[in-house]
């Protein structure tokens, strides 16, 4: 970890647990959208609250 404080690091917890929860809801909501457009939309969108909590994750190594 390159000096974060521990408040950088409850801050980041808290953005990773936040872009976890985004991810499942949108994973499910692409699930059960009916319209294509809708649920390519909740597709695009659970794959980018993927990729931020990735990113986020560096910041921890």
């Amino acid at each position: 970890m390159s000096d974060l404080s521990e408040l950088d690091v409850q801050n980041l917890r808290h953005l990773i647990g936040g872009s976890e929860t985004c991810h499942a809801k949108f994973t499910a909501y692409a699930e059960q959208a009916t319209d294509t457009q809708v649920k390519q939309y909740f597709q695009q969108a659970a794959q980018s609250a993927k990729e931020n909590k990735q990113q986020l994750m560096g910041f921890l190594k």
